[in-house]
């Protein structure tokens, strides 16, 4: 199983939110490069990276720290947040980033996803951030009134690469993820899924992997690291073991 370190940036600093409120924020002393540094150095393959920045505007805010990550280490990495047009894909595509996640505007309009799958194909990964069983938008400020796997199943057939799916009452909360619900998603979906939101411990890694389903790809792991519930030798050590 794939473990993806998360790198959520504002402001060009590290933070970490809760529930994906900007209000409810923590900022972290190192810097992304260096942040993406320290995971490199301990043997991880896989970067999430959340420009929150490009989540409230729009815009890739923060490509040139992508893009220096990216340059200075060898390690595959997926950004997301508010990417909502093909200039967008194509920039971070260009500065080398294996996944671009399409959220709130893939989620908004269907075909947009479904192109960007045939434009940059294997390039594109599907967010879905869910609450209480529906879609949110906007950087969670709104909820869109559709169900998540309703959502699903209307775009399982795109050749989406990938789908992250969040649950948001668990993001940032450390109460462990959302293992129920992700399994229906994993069984539901046509494309690998990570988990994402709520890992508190080792055990929820070691759990992560004994789920039922085969088309779980990884997990992504944020908060816990940061505020050190769990150390990065002991989650290295889990590293497609």
């Amino acid at each position: 199983m794939k473990i993806f370190p998360a790198i959520d940036i504002k402001d060009k600093k590290c933070v970490r939110l809760v529930k994906g409120d900007f209000d409810n924020k923590t900022e972290y002393q190192m810097s992304p490069i260096e942040q993406a540094g320290k995971y490199i150095d301990h043997g991880f393959k896989n970067l999430h990276i959340v420009d929150l920045d490009g989540a409230l505007t729009g815009e890739t805010i923060n490509l040139d720290i992508i893009k220096n990550i990216v340059s200075k280490f060898d390690v595959n990495i997926e950004v997301g947040g508010g990417v909502r047009n093909f200039d967008s894909i194509q920039k971070y595509t260009d500065a080398g980033v294996e996944k671009v996640i399409l959220g709130s505007a893939a989620i908004n309009d269907k075909e947009f996803l479904e192109n960007a799958c045939k434009k940059f194909p294997n390039k594109i990964a599907l967010g879905l951030d869910a609450k209480d069983g529906y879609l949110a938008v906007s950087g969670w400020k709104k909820n869109s009134n559709l169900k998540t796997l309703d959502f699903l199943k209307e775009v399982n057939e795109y050749g989406v690469s990938r789908l992250i799916y969040t649950d948001i009452n668990k993001d940032g909360m450390k109460t462990s993820p959302n293992f129920e619900g992700t399994e229906k998603i994993a069984n539901t979906s046509n494309f690998p899924v990570i988990i994402s939101g709520g890992v508190s411990s080792i055990e929820d890694i070691k759990k992560a992997k004994n789920l039922n389903s085969k088309n779980i790809e990884g997990i992504i792991v944020g908060k816990a690291i940061y505020d050190g519930d769990i150390k990065l030798e002991d989650l290295a050590e889990e590293i497609d073991a």
